[in-house]
């Protein structure tokens, strides 16, 4: 078949490799995100996907819509066969979707009806679910809403990040992607059509979602620094207002009360945090101005000291 990719960032890469290095299928072109100024210098900066597929060979192509006459004679000059979808940051007008013979797939990272929408990894962790997944689906006018073809699951483990799960996911998606064309390629993919009633949204992570509420148990605080670490970092302010990132935490207890919440209780193996019901110990940090740094070189520093408040 002839493959249209659309796609943008590292989790949409490992697809991309996926079928260029291990499916017999031509790639006729990628459709990424324009390039994005990064860095001091704030220089222009290609998309992982843009910059693998420069490497191959592979044309690619970035409108700045999907909409119109400029790039319906884009799509029918390609005349892709099927389209695969990954992260690709915008959502897909009718006259895309429809297009290819074999349909318009896409590799969501939740197990759907689950967690439609644009943070399901970030939104599962912090939910502290113990398994999540990614669906092949076809693409529907909908958020997320067309028919499966394929799940695959992957286990949350109590100190996993988004990181972690970002990055399994985004092997075992790749993986579920060649067998889903191979499917379709042999005439055997099934559709299985969405439980909307079983549906969640899993809404984009904003400032206000990082910040940390002492006031809660230590593992709702615990589940929230892990799912937004590496990035953009869950937070809490020192004593003096300063701005304070997490990086990473563990659970140091589940069953005490406290009620001197947001308090530095330990200063040993890290900065115990007294939460409403039991405590976090923060074990890496980024404070304001600074680079990322372990807790106990913060705590050298004066940053932090027993009887403080978090907040």
């Amino acid at each position: 078949m002839r493959i249209l990719f659309m796609g943008t960032p590292d989790f949409a890469l490992l697809s991309l490799k996926a079928l260029c290095e291990q499916s017999g299928h031509k790639i006729c072109g990628v459709i990424t995100q324009p390039d994005k100024p990064r860095g001091r210098g704030y220089a222009l900066m290609p998309p992982p996907v843009k910059a693998y597929a420069l490497q191959k060979g592979i044309p690619v192509y970035q409108p700045d819509t999907l909409r119109g006459e400029k790039f319906d004679t884009l799509l029918n000059r390609l005349d892709p066969e099927l389209i695969a979808v990954v992260a690709f940051g915008k959502i897909l007008p009718l006259n895309v979707i429809d297009y290819p013979k074999y349909g318009c797939i896409n590799v969501h990272g939740s197990l759907l009806p689950e967690y439609r929408g644009a943070a399901p990894m970030q939104r599962a962790i912090i939910d502290g679910k113990s398994v999540t997944g990614v669906t092949i689906m076809y693409m529907a006018e909908g958020l997320d809403t067309g028919d499966m073809l394929l799940k695959r699951e992957l286990p949350i483990n109590e100190n996993d990040n988004f990181e972690d799960i970002h990055d399994g996911l985004g092997n075992i998606g790749a993986e579920a992607l060649l067998d889903v064309i191979d499917m379709i390629s042999e005439g055997k993919a099934v559709r299985i059509p969405q439980d909307d009633s079983l549906s969640t949204y899993a809404k984009k992570i904003t400032k206000e979602d990082c910040l940390i509420d002492f006031s809660k148990d230590a593992r709702t605080v615990h589940n929230l620094i892990r799912g937004l670490s590496p990035i953009p970092l869950a937070i809490t302010h020192t004593p003096n207002g300063k701005l304070l990132k997490v990086i990473e935490a563990r659970i140091c207890d589940e069953s005490k009360e406290h009620t001197n919440i947001g308090e530095v209780i330990s200063i040993d193996d890290g900065i115990e945090i007294a939460c409403a019901k039991g405590s976090v110990r923060l074990l890496r940090v980024l404070p304001e101005g600074k680079a990322r740094m372990s807790a106990s070189d913060f705590i050298r520093g004066r940053g932090i000291s027993i009887g403080d408040i978090l907040s």
